[in-house]
């Protein structure tokens, strides 16, 4: 595993993290007790950032990670969480006050005294603009309530907005083969201002695994049957925004370049790790071989050169004219 400083946290943390969504909610059907093995899984592989939102099954994910840190006890995980989608996306909403009471609800569900790091979970552009919002986040950290916060973005202007905030130490962004705009300015901006980046749907919902087709059937709690199109929040966050069948054209013309011994996830996610501006990538696992095998894409070698310059003529090809002025 490698370990890189999530920038102005200081602290050091794995460089694949396990997202936490798909054991809340919007993924299908889950096992509390499979998640739980999950977890488990990871941290024997080295992992040590676990990230997580208040919304994940309105607090199931952060019940869960609870119970894993009490069996782990003493190891230093990180665990990053999220605020602000439990309620209307309206600016009226975002208040010192909620702030604290959301920021407490984390702490009493997570059995954490002060959380390592509270991000901003997708909201209103408007929030960026918003001076108070961050006085607000800065507040929580001088009593202690908080040791970091940061912010999870859908556009890449939302994040470099946001990193111009001095307490921003990390920005989430969707970052992957098929939405690769974050590294045309944004990735080098957070370097320069030491914020940490993490890249979230790093396997677009599950095409980069390549092992969808287009008969594959989902079910309906998952949100890659509900929200193709943006019925439930920003599409972006099914399949990065591509078009399925668009994305599963992409997806066998990268087959070619899988080296041997190697899975399709674990190049997409060692993509990712090509970028010294990451952080980490932040795939999800409901099973233990997940988090097993998503963890060793950290200890693979570099992705040749060729295969690279591919892969970026793929996406200006097929991908760049759908989604890459969008996000």
């Amino acid at each position: 595993m490698q370990y890189r400083r999530l920038g102005k946290t200081g602290r050091d943390v794995s460089a694949i993290g396990f997202g936490a969504w798909a054991i809340g909610a919007d993924w299908g059907n889950v096992d509390d007790a499979q998640s739980l093995a999950a977890l488990h899984a990871a941290a024997d592989a080295g992992v040590t950032l676990i990230d997580t939102a208040d919304v994940y099954g309105d607090g199931r994910s952060e019940k869960v990670i609870a119970r894993f840190l009490r069996e782990r006890a003493g190891e230093p995980f990180f665990v990053a969480t999220k605020m602000g989608r439990r309620v209307p996306l309206a600016m009226a909403n975002y208040t010192p006050e909620a702030f604290r009471g959301w920021v407490d609800r984390s702490r009493d569900y997570l059995g954490m005294d002060r959380l390592d790091l509270v991000q901003l979970h997708c909201l209103p552009t408007d929030i960026y603009y918003r001076p108070e919002v961050f006085a607000a986040l800065d507040d929580l950290v001088a009593d202690g309530a908080i040791a970091a916060y940061g912010v999870s973005v859908e556009r890449v202007e939302e994040g470099l907005k946001a990193i111009e905030y001095p307490g921003v130490a990390s920005v989430q962004i969707i970052f992957n083969m098929l939405r690769q705009r974050p590294a045309d300015h944004f990735l080098a901006e957070a370097k320069r201002r030491d914020v940490g980046v993490l890249a979230r749907v790093p396997l677009a919902s599950g095409l980069l695994t390549g092992k969808m087709s287009p008969t594959t059937a989902f079910d309906a709690s998952d949100h890659r049957s509900y929200n193709r199109h943006g019925e439930a929040f920003d599409v972006g966050e099914t399949f990065a925004g591509v078009d399925y069948e668009t994305g599963l054209a992409f997806v066998e013309e990268l087959r070619a370049l899988v080296p041997a011994g190697v899975t399709m996830v674990q190049m997409a996610l060692r993509w990712i790790l090509e970028f010294d501006a990451v952080t980490a990538a932040i795939p999800g696992a409901k099973s233990p071989e997940q988090a097993k095998a998503n963890a060793a894409a950290a200890d693979l070698a570099a992705i040749p050169p060729a295969s690279l310059d591919r892969i970026r003529a793929m996406y200006e090809e097929r991908i760049k004219p759908l989604v890459h002025q969008r996000w």
